[in-house]
């Protein structure tokens, strides 16, 4: 039981304040106000990951390999690991265990969980101010397509999971 008090009073001091979050949304809004000078800069050399052009990969060979088959081949491999890891989680969840390798167990599970629920609240609020900074840079300094923006906040939202 005291293990339980210590993890619920250590998640309750990670947890920001009403005044800090505020802060953080100040100095967040501050930060994203464009000037005049950084938005005609911006529009005058427009580079970067967003502007790239990827190239077909079926026109590069890799080791004499087509680079899309090389590619695909990749993510079957990706699949086959998959299954592979789903194949023995299931035997290994059906073998016995002793109770007090359980109760051990289920503590470092407790812990790891309460853990991750904490470190996923700050990166939820983190992503929250970023993706704003991002929707600002790219909706109106870039004039990107609303879609695009969107698809590039899904993309970070995927990349961070």
């Amino acid at each position: 039981m005291r293990n339980r008090n210590t993890l619920k009073s250590l998640v309750n001091l990670m947890r920001p304040s009403s005044l800090q979050l505020g802060a953080m949304l100040a100095v967040t809004f501050l930060l994203s106000i464009p000037s005049r000078a950084l938005a005609q800069a911006t529009q005058q050399a427009s580079g970067g990951e967003a502007h790239l052009v990827l190239p077909d990969l079926s026109q590069a060979t890799f080791l004499g390999i087509n680079g899309r088959t090389l590619l695909e081949s990749g993510l079957v491999v990706c699949a086959l690991g998959l299954l592979f890891g789903l194949i023995s989680y299931t035997q290994l969840k059906k073998l016995p265990v002793h109770k007090s390798m359980g109760d051990v167990s289920e503590l470092i599970w407790e812990t790891c969980k309460t853990y991750l629920f904490t470190q996923g609240k700050f990166l939820l609020v983190l992503e929250i101010f970023i993706g704003s900074i991002i929707a600002v840079y790219f909706g109106a300094l870039e004039h990107m397509a609303h879609i695009k923006v969107v698809v590039i906040l899904l993309y970070k939202l995927l990349g961070i999971a």
